[in-house]
């Protein structure tokens, strides 16, 4: 799914979003900003490297940051909701994993978490790469949008699944 298809698909079902990235880094916003027409979908993004931004911009909650580590399915999951509160979007992605070159929180490198909330709920998946760090990251940037446009062949009420 290329970020042209994903563009022309929120567009087309007069939607916004919004991301919020940790080991992508603005990856995923910067993908969908170099479609033209972009404005039209994309509100904005939020890169949470930070556990303390994850807290206080996205409101992860602090005690499963403390407990889980960053690397996990509910902080992606807290990551997309609040994302989707702040920018006051329809749809909003989020990642968050290990890229390495070392393992994080205890998660191997190559473990990812891609999220996408919607007013119906937040639909999270676990994915396994492997490379090296850029491919890790290229590699979650794909399924972040994947998951995006797979949310919006749904339809908008149950975009999350």
């Amino acid at each position: 799914m290329t970020p042209d298809d994903v563009v022309a698909q929120v567009l087309r079902a007069g939607l916004t979003v919004a991301t919020a990235e940790s080991l992508t880094a603005g990856e995923v916003a910067a993908a969908l900003a170099g479609v033209p027409g972009a404005s039209g979908m994309l509100k904005g993004g939020v890169v949470a490297y930070s556990n303390v931004i994850k807290e206080r911009v996205l409101a992860v909650d602090p005690l499963l940051l403390a407990e889980a580590g960053s690397v996990d399915a509910e902080v992606a999951r807290q990551m997309a909701v609040g994302v989707r509160i702040l920018m006051d979007t329809d749809l909003a992605v989020s990642t968050t994993g290990a890229a390495g070159p070392e393992p994080h929180d205890g998660k191997p490198v190559g473990t990812v978490f891609v999220a996408v909330a919607s007013a119906s709920g937040t639909r999270v998946e676990e994915f396994r790469f492997s490379g090296n760090r850029g491919e890790i990251r290229q590699q979650s940037c794909g399924a972040a949008l994947k998951l995006l446009a797979a949310a919006l062949s749904m339809g908008t009420k149950d975009a999350a699944g």
